[in-house]
């Protein structure tokens, strides 16, 4: 019979073992469950103390329990003796009261095993506790009753602490446990999640022991990882536990029992964020019913908004939800209103390509071909700008858009109708509110209503004043974090949105109007499998939780999904990124366009190209996917440069260089000189070497420094794209080098025959007037060892020998 038990089959313990007469349970992490990652992290809540505090006062007490009365166990009154040593006996016993209420607000106990006490109940079986605690029997047992209710404290016939006997279980405590009981040990069955105390510890006394595994290993990495990116999200707040994970015993008791990968990643990934996203978004409909009168109506908007919806529908909500669909590019369609809105955005938009800017602004084809056969080579941006704006073009543009708009109302009344003063309350991921930005006039003057967006990231590039508001947004998190999430919110968008292209434009009745999706088929039918895991979550979350308190839910679940969401974003699993591997991001604009989600090739050429410098300049749909392989240090760093939105420059990563010989020619003299090499990645090393107007020829001497070398790349480089904080890749011009002396024996991998073998690189093709940066990235592989000198006084008795 297996010694472990997964939490899903804990009700079931029984079955099978004939002859028991008692359970026994292990209280924390078995019957009590915390909502916090580590038991510590509930000193946070703790007023007037910091949880190093609580945790010193701990130590001094057992310590100070070992040295004077050899007991290896201590009271929580001991603590606080130690924490408050000046304290009167009132004060003492009033924070003891404090940190009991707190354990009472941030425990619940775990249905399974409750349902596992009921069964044992049901078969007569005596069920006691049996925990190492510094609480006595008294305290454990109304901290059961408060936590969990009374109903759960009943079934309870006896508890067992560690304090009142001087002992863990891994020293003995269930000895004295069996002298009190008249249940011989093997008619016992005793469960709990600490191997070394609840079967190590207790098994040696002939009793039944299972070991409740809590987590997979994946599960637990997944949990630890997200606390650690939580105490970079949220500085420890006064009263606030340090780490916030209100899902952990929903994940307990499904993620074992599924198998779909994808549907797991939904379930322990998105399930949590969109949940949490749910609950907030019920509070703020309340909170505008109460403001604006009226109807709220929920307005999800397509294509991102699809998960959210479905999640609030699975969650059993009374509250209907809409689905709208309304694109970036339609809603900017419907914004020209006039030609200073024309302008605008123009104005903002410049860096689009034009093309896509003349059919935004919903030109014809031939009046798009006429403004281009027209445009000269120099100064084309201003150039298309003077051509829209002409007082005729400008005109066909308002008038278009004010039609455009009309239809866009139309689909809005088609799938709610409201009422002039209801509320429409939008609803997306996020990040800027770019939709509202643009319709909230529209819908203003053609529907009379208000208008409030919802979003699960918000982060604003300018104050609009409208009504907006996000679960994750400014009035809990800086800028800095903010603009991190936003970087990486694609692999969020592409797993909640909806498998439909999207929409351009609407009928006169409102029917949208689609492009046919760009995303692949198979994309589609993972994304499917993900938002089921995800959905899955939405049903049965609470459900493994029975608590009789309840603390500030929004705020556990606003900082719970916050680390959850930050560490799929910069510390993606393995396993997580084999789900969505295949995945392309499409750009919401009208167009065809679609990219990879991540590609870890174009990151790890830009590593050892550049180093961690590259990161700063590199913008990319989801990076710390790409780092994946590269190590915990690269992507935490990352993390932190982006959380803290640091100002660090290249040579503030080099602490190693090497001085490599090289030669520059131009054909008419040569000279030598050496150029430091500087540190990237993974042992590379870059070589930056001026050419200037493509006149030089340069000899790298790599055979003075070493035997064997790894040549990584060469290329050129325009000297100020190179020192750009941006990357260059796209105007990388490869080098064709020449060997002298070197033997190239694998791919990259190069001999040095002797100290005069060199690698010799001519200059590019002159293109401009541009000054140009030789670029060659190398990994030492085998040193060249120098001849050893020898002594003197050793030749000369040599020679007189």
């Amino acid at each position: 019979m297996a010694d472990f038990i997964l939490p899903h089959a804990l009700p079931h313990a029984l079955d099978g073992r004939e002859g028991i007469a008692a359970l026994s349970l292990d209280c924390f992490d078995t019957l009590l469950w915390r909502d916090t990652h580590a038991p510590r992290d509930l000193f946070g809540a703790l007023p007037g103390m910091t949880v190093a505090q609580r945790g010193w006062a701990e130590d001094r007490a057992r310590n100070a329990a070992a040295l004077r009365h050899k007991r290896l166990e201590v009271t929580i009154g001991e603590i606080y003796r130690e924490l408050l040593p000046n304290g009167s006996e009132a004060e003492r016993t009033a924070a003891v009261q404090r940190e009991l209420d707190a354990e009472a607000a941030h425990c619940f106990a775990f249905r399974p095993t409750v349902e596992l006490m009921r069964e044992a109940k049901r078969r007569g079986l005596q069920v006691f506790i049996v925990s190492d605690t510094y609480l006595d029997a008294d305290q454990l047992g109304q901290l059961i009753a408060a936590a969990a209710g009374e109903e759960v404290a009943a079934l309870i016939d006896r508890i067992f602490c560690s304090s009142a006997y001087g002992v863990p279980k891994a020293k003995g405590l269930y000895g004295h446990v069996l002298r009190a009981l008249d249940v011989a040990p093997a008619q016992i069955l005793h469960i709990g999640d600490n191997k070394s105390a609840d079967v190590y510890g207790v098994a040696p006394f002939g009793v039944q022991t299972l070991h409740l595994r809590q987590f997979g290993e994946a599960a637990e990495q997944r949990l630890r990882l997200e606390a650690a990116v939580s105490a970079m999200l949220h500085p420890n707040a006064a009263e606030t536990a340090v780490t916030h994970q209100p899902h952990r015993a929903t994940l307990a008791a499904t993620e074992p029992v599924i198998e779909d990968a994808a549907e797991a990643f939904g379930f322990s990934t998105l399930g949590p964020v969109l949940h949490g996203f749910d609950r907030w978004l019920a509070a703020e409909a309340e909170a505008l019913q109460a403001r604006n009168g009226g109807r709220v109506h929920w307005l999800f908007l397509m294509r991102d908004g699809h998960l959210p919806r479905l999640v609030h529908e699975a969650a059993g909500s009374t509250a209907p939800a809409h689905a709208i669909e309304i694109s970036r590019f339609t809603a900017t369609a419907a914004s020209f209103h006039d030609e200073e809105a024309i302008a605008r955005f123009l104005d903002l938009e410049f860096e689009t390509d034009l093309r896509v800017l003349a059919k935004q602004l919903l030109l014809a084809p031939a009046e798009i071909a006429a403004i281009f056969k027209d445009l000269p080579a120099k100064d084309r941006i201003l150039a298309f700008a003077k051509a829209i704006r002409t007082p005729a073009r400008a005109a066909r543009i308002v008038k278009n858009s004010q039609a455009f708009a009309e239809r866009l109302a139309a689909h809005v009344r088609s799938a709610v109708d409201p009422d002039p003063g209801d509320t429409l309350m939008l609803v997306d991921l996020g990040y800027n509110g770019t939709v509202q930005n643009e319709i909230e006039p529209v819908l203003r003057r053609l529907l009379g209503v208000e208008v409030a967006g919802r979003y699960l990231l918000l982060r604003e590039q300018f104050r609009t004043g409208f009504d907006k508001r996000g679960f994750l947004d400014d009035r809990h998190y800086d800028g800095d974090l903010l603009e991190a999430l936003a970087s990486n919110v694609a692999v969020l968008e592409q797993t909640c949105t909806a498998a439909q292209g999207s929409v351009v434009d609407y009928e006169r009745d409102g029917t949208p109007i689609r492009r046919d999706p760009s995303i692949k088929g198979r994309q589609s039918v993972v994304r499917d499998r993900i938002q089921a895991g995800c959905l899955r979550f939405a049903r049965e979350q609470g459900e493994a939780a029975i608590r009789a308190t309840r603390p500030d839910a929004l705020t556990q679940w606003r900082r719970g999904a916050a680390a959850v969401l930050a560490r799929l974003m910069f510390l993606p699993q393995a396993h997580e990124l084999a789900v969505v591997s295949q995945f392309e991001h499409d750009v919401n604009l009208g167009v065809d366009n679609t990219v990879p989600l991540f590609d870890p090739a174009v990151a790890q050429r830009g590593l050892r190209q550049r180093g961690l410098f590259y990161m700063k300049g590199a913008h990319r749909m989801y990076l710390p996917a790409e780092l994946q392989g590269e190590g915990l240090a690269i992507k935490l760093a990352l993390l932190a440069h982006k959380r803290f939105g640091l100002t660090l420059k290249f040579n503030d990563f080099v602490d190693r260089t090497i001085e490599l010989p090289v030669i520059a020619a131009d054909g008419a003299q040569a000279s030598t000189t050496t150029i430091t090499a500087t540190p990237t990645h993974d042992g590379y090393y870059l070589a930056a070497i001026p050419v200037g107007d493509c006149r030089y020829s340069v000899g790298l001497l790599f055979g003075q420094l070493y035997d064997w070398v790894q040549v990584e790349s060469a290329t050129f480089v325009p000297v100020e794209a190179f020192l750009s904080d941006k990357a260059a890749t796209a105007i990388e011009v490869p080098a064709v080098p020449s060997l002298e002396g070197m033997e190239q024996t694998a791919p990259w991998l190069f001999r040095c025959e002797d100290e005069f073998a060199f690698m010799m690189v001519p200059p590019p093709e002159r293109r401009d007037e541009r000054a140009m940066m030789l670029a060659v990235v190398f990994r030492p592989i085998a040193v060249r060892q120098k001849p050893a000198l020898v002594p003197n006084a050793l030749l000369a008795s040599g020679a007189a020998a």
